[in-house]
C-alpha cells in the first residue's frame, strides 16, 4: 500500500494504491495527517480529494480514515472508485454521509452524428440503438445525478422518457480538451423531432398533433409533495437571479415582475420541450434533456417551448434542428391542437399569456451555462429594451390575466 499527498494551491488530492486494511491503515493515517496537519482550519482549501483509482480493498479500519477526513474537511470527496470498493461504501452507507463517485469507463464520440444542442450539453448517436448526452465542460456528478434522478421519477409519474443505463466518462475530441460526463440512453433508431420533421415535411400535421398530446401528457399529471421533482416556478426565480451579471437591476425586476405574476401549480413540467428533445421512436414521442424538469404551472412549461420554437435568438437551425420557418409553423399547429376545445376568446388570452410569460425565458437561459460567446450575450442585451421594455405595460397587464388560466 501506498499513499500519496499533492498539495496544489487550494485543491489537495490523496492517491491511495493497493490495500488499504488494518496491516496499512496506521501508515497511511499517519502520512495523511502529517501532510495535512495544517490545513484542517485553512480556509483556503478548496476541496480535499481520495483518487481511489487503484484502491483495490479497504476495510473497516479504512473506513475510518475516510469518515475522519471527511468530517475535518467540507469538501472532501472520494472519486474514481472501483466497483469493489464501491460495493463496500455503499453496503456501509458511507455514500450517504460523503460525496463518493465511481470509476466510470470512458468512451469516445469521434465519428458519432451529433443530434441535439442544448445549454447543459450536446447528443450524439452512438450507434443505432443508444445515444449519449454529454454535459457541458465543467457540469459535476451532482448534476448529473441530479438528471437521473429527475428522469427515473418523471418516468414513474408517466412521463414518457427512457432512463439512463450508464454514466460514463466522455473522451476528448482533441488535445487539450476537457473529459466530460455523459449519460447512455438506449433509443432504437430514434430521431429527433426535428429530425423526423424536415425528413417528413408532408407528415408535419400529425408531428404537430403528437407534439401537442405529449404537453397535454405532461400537464395532466399531477406531481405529489414529498418528491425529489423541485418545483419550476423557485428554478425560474433561480435562473433570473444569476443573469443578474449581465443586466442592471431594473431590467432583472422587470423579469421578476413577470415570474412573479405567475400562479402556482402542481402539474409535471419539462421545461425545454423544444423539438430536438423530443425523440420519434415507432411513431411515438420520448422526452431526452431531463435537467430542468419540475412541477408547476403550464404556462412555464409551453412559454419556454414558444421562446425556442419561434423566438429563439441564435443560430436557430443549429440549435432547433428546423428552419425556422417549418418550427414556428410546427409549434402553432401543435398550440393550436392543445388549445383546440377551448372557446376563441380563452385560446387568444391564452397564446398572449404564453408570449409574455416567454420574455423571461428568453434572457434566463443565459444562465445554463458561464461559456456562452460574448456575442450572444450582446445579443441578448441588446434586445431587451425591444422585447421587455417598450412593452412593459402591455406585458404587466397581460400579467394580470395571469390568474384566469386555472387549472
Amino acid at each position: 500500500m501506498t499513499t500519496t499527498v499533492q498539495i496544489n494551491d487550494n485543491k489537495v488530492i490523496i492517491r491511495m494504491v493497493g490495500s488499504l486494511d488494518t496491516l496499512t491503515s496506521g501508515e497511511t493515517n499517519t502520512i495523511i495527517n502529517t501532510q495535512l496537519s495544517t490545513l484542517s482550519c485553512d480556509p483556503s482549501v478548496a476541496e480535499v480529494i481520495c483518487d481511489a483509482s487503484c484502491l483495490e480493498y479497504i476495510s473497516s479500519s479504512g473506513l475510518r480514515i475516510l469518515l475522519s477526513l471527511a468530517k475535518r474537511f467540507k469538501n472532501f470527496r472520494v472519486i474514481e472508485v472501483r466497483p469493489q470498493v464501491y460495493e463496500v461504501l455503499e453496503t456501509t452507507r458511507f455514500t450517504e454521509i460523503m460525496k463518493i463517485e465511481r470509476s466510470l469507463r470512458r468512451l469516445s464520440i469521434e465519428g458519432c452524428s451529433l443530434i441535439g444542442i442544448g445549454g447543459v450539453g450536446k447528443v450524439y448517436r452512438l450507434n443505432g440503438d443508444t445515444i449519449i448526452k454529454v454535459f457541458r465542460e465543467g457540469s459535476t456528478m451532482e448534476e448529473v445525478q441530479k438528471e437521473i434522478i429527475l428522469s427515473k421519477e418523471s418516468f414513474v409519474l408517466g412521463m414518457p422518457t427512457p432512463i439512463s443505463f450508464d454514466v460514463v466518462k466522455v473522451a476528448p475530441l482533441s488535445d487539450g480538451d476537457p473529459e466530460c460526463y455523459g449519460l447512455v440512453y438506449e433509443l432504437l433508431e430514434a430521431h429527433t423531432l426535428s429530425t423526423y420533421v424536415k425528413s417528413h415535411p408532408d407528415e408535419l400535421d400529425s408531428c404537430a398533433r403528437k407534439y401537442a398530446d405529449l404537453f397535454s401528457l405532461l400537464h395532466q399529471i399531477e406531481v405529489p409533495e414529498g418528491g425529489s421533482v423541485p418545483s419550476a416556478l423557485e428554478n425560474v426565480r433561480r435562473q433570473v437571479e444569476h443573469i443578474r451579471r449581465y443586466f442592471p437591476e431594473e431590467k432583472i425586476e422587470m423579469l421578476l415582475n413577470i415570474v412573479n405574476s405567475i400562479p402556482a401549480g402542481n402539474r409535471l413540467l419539462h421545461m425545454d420541450l423544444q423539438t430536438k428533445n423530443a425523440m420519434m421512436q415507432e411513431g411515438e414521442l420520448m422526452l431526452i434533456d431531463m435537467g430542468e424538469v419540475g412541477y408547476g404551472h403550464p404556462l412555464l412549461d409551453l412559454s419556454n417551448a414558444y421562446s425556442a420554437m419561434v423566438s429563439f435568438v441564435g443560430d436557430y437551425e443549429n440549435v432547433i434542428g428546423l428552419p425556422r420557418e417549418m418550427g414556428q409553423r410546427l409549434w402553432e399547429k401543435a398550440l393550436d391542437y392543445y388549445m383546440e376545445e377551448l372557446p376563441a376568446d380563452v385560446i387568444e388570452e391564452r397564446k398572449k399569456q404564453i408570449e409574455v410569460a416567454s420574455c423571461v425565458r428568453k434572457f434566463s437561459w443565459l444562465s445554463l451555462s458561464d461559456s456562452f460567446p460574448e456575442s450572444v450575450i450582446r445579443e441578448c442585451q441588446e434586445l431587451f429594451d425591444e422585447v421587455v421594455v417598450r412593452r412593459y405595460d402591455y406585458i404587466m397587464d397581460v400579467c394580470r390575466t395571469f390568474k384566469n388560466w386555472k387549472l
